[in-house]
């Protein structure tokens, strides 16, 4: 098999700074519609034998030197191997055309990240689990109701981006007649990009800052456009996905089965992000008639906002302890 060859960045790049407890270098994988993605993989110093093993991936138009990235090399100091990696078409991962968005190819990412781990030499294939953050929290749940290798799951400040896309943000669009406008916008737009020969962009957060902005945008500008998150290759940070390139998630609800996940599953959010809500009906539609309910947790983190859990908000939000704890228990 031929899979395309990345050039990746040599140089320290991420919003976080570098550990002295751990190793760091380049990887790449692939999946199974042959596009190779890359990756940070994070080993603890001295590290011996065959370890347990974490897949990272998110926020939603992030890039692994963000949020990801942070997890990754934090979990990595607690005694993992980690691997943090860009999704299909964006960051320094492969696949053509770029910023686009897939229920399926997202959820392959993960499951492609979990065979590269499963065969390397320094893991044990039988204690790997994974991070989702943001939107690719919900793509965790999804790549843990298909993925029997994968032991435990944390899904953090999560999105369900089928059900955004479908409903609009607290479902405020959910009629059938909103999403027919949406879909006719989109399948213009389709059209117009065909004409021109290229993908029209959406946009990443807005900048800047209109003064009347409601403050899960004021958050996300904090992070993404600051000092504080900003990366050159994260989408949010620039001019985010194309505008078609997150259609496919209006019609393919991911979680449809996370009640017949057996493995375990940390959900954990901000008691006051705008985004709560997905968690909580997760965590609820996950334990309905679900016979493995006993594994599963809901975390709900005081005070703490939805970026919070990106960098831990300048609070120490992200509470990497329980984390840790999390996946040793399950990973044994």
């Amino acid at each position: 098999m031929n899979f395309e060859k990345l050039v990746l960045t040599s140089e320290w790049d991420k919003t976080f700074p570098k550990s002295e407890k751990v190793d760091h270098k380049k990887v790449t994988f692939h999946n199974r519609y042959g596009i190779t993605l890359a990756a940070d993989m994070y080993v603890p110093k001295k590290a011996n034998g065959k370890l347990s093993a974490i897949a990272v991936c998110g926020p939603f138009g992030a890039v692994k030197e963000q949020a990801a990235g942070l997890y990754a090399q934090t979990m990595a100091e607690h005694g993992f191997l980690t691997l943090a990696f860009d999704p299909s078409f964006t960051g320094e991962s492969g696949g053509e055309h770029r910023y686009m968005a897939s229920p399926d190819i997202n959820t392959e990412d993960f499951q492609a990240a979990v065979d590269f781990l499963s065969l390397h030499e320094n893991v044990d294939p039988e204690k790997i689990g994974i991070i989702g953050i943001c939107g690719w929290g919900g793509l965790a749940l999804n790549a843990a109701a298909l993925d029997t290798r994968i032991k435990a799951t944390v899904a953090s400040t999560m999105y369900d981006m089928t059900r955004v896309n479908a409903n609009g943000y607290f479902d405020g669009e959910n009629t059938e007649e909103q999403r027919f406008e949406k879909k006719k916008a989109l399948n213009a737009q389709r059209l117009a990009d065909y004409k021109s020969g290229s993908y029209t962009l959406g946009g990443g957060v807005v900048d800047p800052l209109p003064e009347d902005a409601p403050f899960f945008v004021k958050d996300y500008y904090d992070y993404y456009k600051t000092d504080r998150g900003y990366h050159k290759r994260s989408l949010n940070s620039n001019g985010g996905w194309n505008v078609i390139g997150c259609m496919s998630f209006m019609n393919q609800p991911i979680l449809k089965y996370s009640n017949e996940i057996r493995s375990a599953v940390l959900i954990m959010h901000g008691e006051k992000a705008h985004s709560c809500y997905f968690s909580k009906d997760a965590y609820a539609n996950m334990i309905k008639d679900n016979p493995y309910a006993d594994n599963k947790e809901l975390f709900i983190i005081p005070d703490a906002v939805h970026t919070d859990l990106y960098d831990g908000g300048g609070k120490d939000a992200i509470p990497f302890d329980k984390l840790a704890q999390f996946f040793e228990e399950h990973l044994k």
